[in-house]
């Protein structure tokens, strides 16, 4: 897959076939890239209930026709309950089950902001169409969906709610092939779609929810649901050499984002994939990774400004200043762990979309509510059991979020949106991408294509080594490890590097899009 699509009218890229198609129908039926981006969302909530749901978080970066950029944190809070006094006698908050389930999902709330936010006219009932369709009539599991829900049974299995009812209806964990119901979801979609999103919160749907929350034993109540709201940041944003970067505030990984790219373009790198090139970036990687863990997290809780951080020229040249371009940083970090899904849409008017959710890990927190289908997030089980300090538990805080979706505006008039599921390998994955596009003109579609690399411990493993995709040349493998790393082969195409896609608009209106060989998705073009 190296061969970049493109088109006049609209497109959208998304990590399952199904859910492109539905956004780009919304287009076909007069749609904005805003109202696409819903009905994606609502389909891969569907067609990838092992990556992402409506019981998780999300957020939203929009460029508009007419220049402006802005942002949607759909991230929810700690419940009242979630006192360190109910985790009495655990040194953390488990993964699985009622206790990690501790966080709002704000994901449909994002839905709602970005919609009321747009000039779109398609109601809700059509955005949700295709999802309601897939989750009553049933969708074909597909190879990497089988291989999740089989690796994960054993831990969720027994769990409280309808987990296993739903993916294990046969007696066994779901095979390729198979074809997955989910007629519980199906019906609080139609409710979504006849009543709205805030329904989620505030209506007969948050009772629902509430209830089987309470029931399974989780800290959500119907008052935590209520209070919710998504917000509007102010987007980060880095100057680059010939164009500015834009993420998410905290509590995301948005400012490691935009600092490995800033710090690498203090490089002066000439030729991608180069001993200079992926060194640059995993060691700029680890600067913009130690300055995120020792200050980001719910922004209501941090002592610096990450926009100031970014503004900061010394700052920025100090740290790249660290950075030896011969020999690795010694590297004992422990990385995050986490599943998501990030998708992306263009609409032919020239407003673009970057968007990303999770419900954290595979299946969340494993609660799958028995009236609803909903799978909750289990994002609150990062939290620390601690009295004060970094990412430390309390009622209403937002847990720190490796969730980062990425946008870039040329100074030639090109609009980019980029990003890729993977919790640690998102911002690296988003370095991938941009400096082998940007700096290296790669095709869009080869600079996803490309072999990847990953900084940090894969999913259930604790190796904080430099993995590399087996297809690199062995002569920059032996230069790495030469220079200190920790380097450890991986299958030439896996799925630990993430699930990526890229979509760019030039001035023309000719856009392209890239989806990634490594996931079960596809460029939709009209």
């Amino acid at each position: 897959m190296i061969h970049t699509p493109r088109s006049l009218r609209g497109m959208v890229t998304a990590p399952h076939h199904l859910a492109s198609q539905a956004g780009l129908d919304v287009l076909k039926d007069g749609g904005t890239a805003v109202e696409a981006a819903v009905a994606v969302a609502a389909a891969l909530a569907v067609v990838y209930p092992h990556m992402t749901g409506i019981g998780g978080d999300g957020f939203w970066l929009i460029a508009e026709p007419d220049g402006r950029m802005h942002a949607i944190d759909a991230c929810g809070g700690a419940a009242e309950a979630a006192t360190l006094a109910r985790y009495e006698g655990l040194s953390a908050i488990p993964w699985r089950g009622p206790l990690a389930a501790n966080t709002v999902a704000g994901t449909v709330s994002g839905w709602e902001a970005a919609l009321d936010s747009d000039t779109g006219t398609l109601p809700l009932s059509r955005l949700l169409r295709d999802a309601i369709h897939h989750a009553e009539a049933g969708i074909v599991v597909t190879k990497g969906g089988a291989e999740i829900a089989s690796a994960k049974g054993p831990e969720l299995r027994d769990l409280p709610g309808a987990f296993a009812a739903i993916f294990e209806a046969n007696g066994r964990p779901l095979a390729e092939g198979d074809i997955l119901r989910q007629p519980a979801l199906a019906a609080t979609l139609s409710q979504l779609a006849a009543r709205g999103c805030r329904d989620f919160y505030e209506g007969h749907l948050a009772r629902s929810i509430a209830g089987d929350l309470e029931q399974l034993g989780a800290l959500i109540s119907v008052d935590d649901l209520a209070r919710h709201r998504a917000t509007r940041p102010t987007p980060l944003s880095a100057e680059v050499a010939g164009a500015t970067l834009f993420n998410l505030t905290p509590p995301t990984q948005g400012l490691a984002s935009l600092l490995i790219l800033a710090l690498f373009d203090r490089l002066s790198v000439t030729a991608a994939e180069s001993f200079a090139h992926l060194h640059g970036l995993v060691e700029a990687t680890k600067q913009a990774f130690l300055v995120r863990d020792a200050h980001v997290g719910d922004p209501a809780y941090m002592a610096i400004d990450p926009q100031a951080l970014l503004d900061d020229a010394d700052v920025l040249n100090r740290l790249a200043a660290g950075i030896d371009p011969s020999r690795a940083l010694p590297w004992p970090h422990v990385p995050a762990d986490g599943d998501t899904v990030w998708f992306a849409a263009a609409d032919a008017r020239g407003q673009v979309v970057s968007c990303i959710q999770s419900t954290y890990f595979e299946f969340g927190s494993g609660l799958v509510l028995p009236q609803t289908g909903v799978i909750w997030q289990n994002r609150g089980a990062s939290f620390r059991l601690a009295f004060d300090g970094w990412n430390a538990l309390k009622p209403g805080r937002k847990p720190f979020h490796t969730l980062n979706p990425a946008l870039a505006r040329f100074d030639d008039g090109r609009i980019m949106a980029y990003g890729t599921m993977g919790g640690e390998g998102q911002p690296q994955t988003q370095a991938a991408l941009f400096s082998r596009y940007a700096r290296f003109g790669v095709p869009l579609q080869e600079a996803v294509t490309r072999p990847r690399w990953l900084l940090g411990r894969t999913w259930g493993e604790e190796s904080t080594s430099l993995k590399l995709e087996s297809r690199f040349d062995p002569a920059l493998v032996a230069a790495l490890a030469a220079a200190g790393h920790q380097v450890e082969l991986l299958p030439p195409f896996t799925g630990v590097m993430g699930h990526a896609g890229a979509i760019v608009r030039h001035p023309t209106g000719m856009l392209e899009g890239a989806t990634d060989p490594r996931s079960d998705g596809a460029v939709a073009a009209w």
